[in-house]
């Protein structure tokens, strides 16, 4: 049975796929991150002089990211009461990769290209699959 968080999130991000479809193939496929990468290119050229505008682009499209990782590699979605905003955790109990992707595309948006969504997901990847095979433990920031 799903959370309501977790039903929170895959509605948000279910509805950024379809009301993006203009911009390109948002089928949660980790390719399809490149258009996300494109679309937060050009919101970093406007200024979010009000964090609450930020914070809820970062919250949609934050959630489009998280669902593309859970539905490749699994995991489950907790709420950080500190941070004020979900983390994934996959691979539990064998082995733990969390991501906290609303604070990545506020990065990206913010910080352009250095903080590409596309690269932040291939380390996650990277870090799944050295968590199958070591158990390793790590938060992808």
């Amino acid at each position: 049975m799903q959370s309501r968080l977790e039903q929170d999130i895959i509605s948000t991000a279910e509805s950024f796929a379809i009301n993006f479809s203009d911009k390109g193939n948002f089928d949660f496929t980790v390719e399809s991150l490149r258009k996300v990468d494109d679309i937060l290119e050009e919101m970093g050229d406007f200024v979010f002089d009000d964090q609450e505008k930020l914070d809820s682009v970062a919250s949609m499209v934050g959630c489009y990211v998280f669902e593309v990782a859970r539905r490749n590699y699994g995991g489950e979605y907790f709420w950080v009461q500190d941070r004020a905003q979900p983390i994934l955790v996959t691979g539990e109990p064998e082995f733990s990769v969390s991501i906290l992707a609303f604070d990545k595309v506020r990065d990206r948006i913010q910080n352009g290209k250095e903080d590409e969504i596309l690269f932040y997901m291939k380390g996650y990847i990277e870090a799944v699959e050295k968590g199958k095979k070591t158990g390793y433990r790590a938060t992808i920031v």
